[in-house]
């Protein structure tokens, strides 16, 4: 049971690799593959650190790899993001696609730099002089204003491109009825998620409060 986390991360980059094909190299790519392809990539987002932190590797068998586990889930989580957004602005809306990348990029960037110190930041290896150590308060609270408009985005996209199918209207309608049934589970089964950013993260928080 312990490895179902890794599995479930190493899941992710093949779904955003078989994405990244579909979207690049198939003109006639099926929108609703693509779809059925992201979803199934973003599951596995919303349950490997639950997995992870429900089924631990004892300290004295750890992997070496573990090391650098959160980086390989962001690293996976950013590239499911790009595939998914790439394949949106290609097969389905080009112009509303560059617009979404273009600004969540660049305000995920200024955000990164101001809350980590560094692009593709993480708690475990942001900078000291970064905001995470100066105010931890105001920096988890950015970041889970990050969280909530990439979801909204996400949301937005995936629903667009469902409807962009050839698939019936009455299923599309079950599937987006399923998705916000979906999202408000999530929103509750995730909530030590929100609460903290990571298992760092509530280190720097404990070190900060000592302070």
């Amino acid at each position: 049971m312990k490895y179902i986390a890794d599995v479930l991360t190493l899941t992710r980059f093949v779904l955003a690799l078989m994405v990244f094909g579909l979207a690049v190299f198939d003109s006639h790519a099926d929108i609703g593959t693509g779809f059925i392809l992201i979803i199934i990539a973003e599951l596995t987002d919303a349950f490997d650190g639950t997995f992870a932190a429900r089924f631990p590797f004892p300290k004295n068998k750890t992997p070496k790899y573990r090391k650098y586990a959160a980086k390989y889930d962001m690293i996976a989580d950013v590239l499911t993001a790009f595939v998914g957004m790439l394949f949106f602005t290609l097969r389905v809306n080009l112009v509303a696609g560059l617009i979404i990348m273009v600004s969540y990029g660049v305000m995920a960037m200024i955000v990164d730099m101001v809350v980590y110190g560094k692009l593709l930041g993480h708690p475990d290896d942001a900078t000291k002089t970064s905001l995470v150590w100066k105010d931890f308060s105001l920096a988890k609270k950015i970041i889970m204003a990050r969280r909530a408009i990439y979801l909204i985005l996400i949301g937005v996209v995936v629903i667009w491109m469902l409807f962009a199918t050839n698939w019936g209207l009455t299923l599309k309608i079950m599937i987006t009825t399923i998705a916000a049934l979906l999202s408000v589970f999530f929103w509750f089964f995730l909530a030590q998620r929100r609460k903290h950013i990571s298992r760092d993260a509530v280190e720097i928080e404990e070190k900060l409060a000592k302070k």
